[in-house]
């Protein structure tokens, strides 16, 4: 089988590889959240050419041994974040908000497990 049958075939029910040389696919953010976890966690990243793919290559390079219950897939060209060089002039306005923070409010004795 030459290097052009083995992107053109196609086992049914798996995703369809279109051939696109992967220099030019697209970065994916891989996020897992495990058996015992209540979030989703980065763990790497990967490159496919479309959604679908990015979600299939997720669960075989990161969930290998059973680990994960949910796996979320992101292009990296979605992600917005803010920048560490910044962090005084974005996250200062919440400095004022004294309500905000936990010491701002007293615990009644008669409240339990807090």
């Amino acid at each position: 089988m030459s290097m052009a049958d083995d992107t053109t075939a196609h086992v049914e029910g798996e995703p369809r590889f279109d051939g696109t040389p992967k220099a030019v696919w697209p970065l994916y953010e891989v996020f897992v959240r495990g058996k015992r976890g209540l979030n989703h966690v980065h763990v790497g990243s990967l490159h496919a050419p479309d959604d679908t793919m990015a979600l299939h290559n997720a669960r075989n390079l990161y969930t290998r041994r059973n680990e994960g219950v949910s796996i979320w897939v992101v292009r990296g060209d979605a992600i917005t974040a803010s920048s560490p060089d910044e962090k005084d002039p974005f996250f200062a306005p919440a400095g004022d908000k004294v309500y905000r923070h936990p010491t701002f409010y007293d615990i009644p004795d008669d409240v339990p497990h807090l």
